[in-house]
């Protein structure tokens, strides 16, 4: 089943400790907020989702998280959606072209939300493997150019093709 394991794997990269605040952007029907949700005691997060489709499924699939207040949907653009002024330790996306392609609004966006030391990961899974290296440099340059520090790029070697997370770290006053 390609689309759980990469939900699996994006769940094991973020590896969200209890208490951490997430922000998952086009969370889709929720798979990924399940995984995570799993592991919060104190924790949050808050799933973005345009599609009022998606987002039914998504809040079906995660009643019991709901109840307990360990998560809360958005029906909206990511540069549309009322945040307040929540902050967040993590924020990702898994396949969600905009950040391969033309992300400087929403990546500065990011920057805004994310914590000190927080960081933004951005999962992808192309149809074909011969598009990783096309779509992990082209996002390490857009994270680049949004001002993060950018990790080692991370390959998962799922079947029958591979997914890359490229992860920007938040770049703070007096660290690099």
């Amino acid at each position: 089943m390609l689309t759980l394991d990469r939900h699996r794997w994006a769940a094991e990269i973020l590896a969200p400790a209890p208490s951490d605040h997430l922000l998952e952007i086009g969370c889709g029907h929720g798979a990924v907020v399940s995984l995570i949700c799993k592991n919060l005691c104190n924790g949050t997060i808050t799933a973005i989702e345009r599609s009022e489709t998606m987002i039914y499924m998504a809040k079906k699939l995660n009643v019991p998280y709901q109840e307990a207040g360990k998560v809360r949907f958005l029906t909206a653009s990511f540069h549309e959606a009322d945040l307040g002024q929540s902050r967040f330790n993590k924020i990702f996306a898994v396949n969600v072209n905009l950040f391969w392609m033309k992300a400087a609004r929403e990546l500065e966006i990011i920057q805004e939300r994310l914590l000190p030391g927080g960081a933004v990961y951005l999962f992808n899974q192309p149809p074909i493997a011969s598009k990783i290296s096309h779509i992990a440099e082209h996002t390490r340059k857009n994270l680049l150019n949004a001002g993060f520090a950018v990790r080692p790029i991370v390959i998962g070697e799922q079947k029958p093709v591979p997914v890359v997370c490229v992860i920007g770290e938040r770049k703070d006053e007096g660290r690099g």
